[in-house]
């Protein structure tokens, strides 16, 4: 996380347009919608309209889109004609999904975009799409209702022409039926960066960090198997789990009480439940998880139902380390992993 101090430091760097900062930070503009380097010759602007990112996939999975005069993608080195062309073409259809048939129509193979992507700003132009993507409906959850208010300047016509792309964005459409259950996605600033919480009046069905990697493929998997449509949001459960996570990162709150509802196989569930008998401040290992569900050579799989956890910190898979005593993996990222076990550590002494 990027400290006050550190934000204070880069904003005077970009008002001196301060070249050795240029790769050190990228800053989202508020007021324009786009993220630059700090040699932008661009006005400058005021620093509360400033959101300041340590990597370029943040500032796209935060709904800014890079700009045309800096172009902070760049950086060291000018972008190749045919990358530059790629970009323009996800800015004409952000929602699009690429194939390989889409590379083949450009006339290159999509291993040569990946690896001129790659080489130029280290993400391949499928993470590239995806966080431009992603980081369109992200920032549509994070202004909430006022999406409704703004929609006709994003170029629809209609509420159901807003949802209709904000769907495609946020995964296929559900199958036609009557049965088609809306569900609000809602935008959860913390400590450890934003979350967003997926939930309709009852339960509670998804709680992810925006940038974890895969967080895609979550809310298609969600929506398939619930037949949902998503929608920015808020409920009385997104609110419940909002004011209970404030409580839990200013170590006040002695339990979860929001009612979720996990969607897995069987034997998901049991993995998941066993994750929940873990004490805060403790931890186990994959083996021992494995042990108490009954299943001692299922290390594996227990690994597999940890990643696939859909209830960050809710459903303590942070808990969960090697046996040897290292921290293992994290669908949030280790340093999250680290810090939350710490921070548990210290709010049960």
């Amino acid at each position: 996380m990027i400290s006050e101090k550190e934000q204070k430091r880069y904003y005077k760097a970009l008002l001196a347009k301060d070249s050795t900062y240029d790769g050190i930070f990228f800053v989202g503009i508020k007021t324009t919608g786009i993220f630059c380097h700090a040699t932008c010759p661009a006005r400058k602007p005021k620093y509360e309209n400033c959101t300041f990112y340590e990597t370029a996939e943040e500032a796209l999975l935060s709904g800014f889109r890079p700009c045309k005069r800096c172009k902070p993608l760049s950086f060291p080195r000018e972008i190749p004609p045919l990358v530059q062309k790629m970009i323009e073409l996800v800015e004409e259809n952000p929602e699009k999904r690429w194939k390989d048939q889409d590379f083949a129509d450009l006339g290159i193979h999509s291993m040569t975009a990946r690896r001129q992507f790659k080489k130029v700003y280290g993400m391949t132009f499928v993470q590239y799409a995806r966080s431009r993507r992603m980081g369109i409906a992200l920032k549509s959850i994070k202004e909430g209702e006022k999406t409704i208010d703004t929609q006709l300047d994003m170029g629809y016509d209609s509420p159901s022409g807003f949802y209709d792309a904000f769907s495609k964005i946020m995964g296929s459409n559900p199958k036609k039926s009557k049965e088609i259950k809306s569900l609000s996605a809602d935008w959860i600033d913390t400590i450890l960066g934003p979350m967003m919480s997926i939930a309709d009046d009852d339960y509670l069905y998804l709680l992810e960090f925006v940038d974890r990697r895969g967080l895609e493929r979550e809310i298609e998997r969600l929506r398939n198997r619930m037949n949902a449509s998503i929608v920015p949001g808020k409920t009385r459960i997104n609110e419940q789990i909002k004011e209970e996570l404030a409580l839990y990162f200013d170590k006040q709150l002695d339990e979860f009480k929001t009612p979720y509802l996990c969607i897995g196989s069987d034997f998901q569930k049991s993995v998941w439940q066993a994750l929940t008998a873990i004490e805060r401040g403790k931890t186990s290992s994959y083996k021992e998880l494995a042990n108490a569900i009954g299943n001692p050579n299922g290390m594996r799989a227990v690994g597999n139902a940890n990643g696939a956890n859909q209830l960050a910190i809710i459903i303590p898979c942070h808990r969960v380390i090697q046996t040897d005593g290292s921290l293992g993996g994290y669908g949030g990222g280790i340093e999250r992993k680290k810090w939350l076990l710490k921070h548990e550590k210290e709010y049960s002494d």
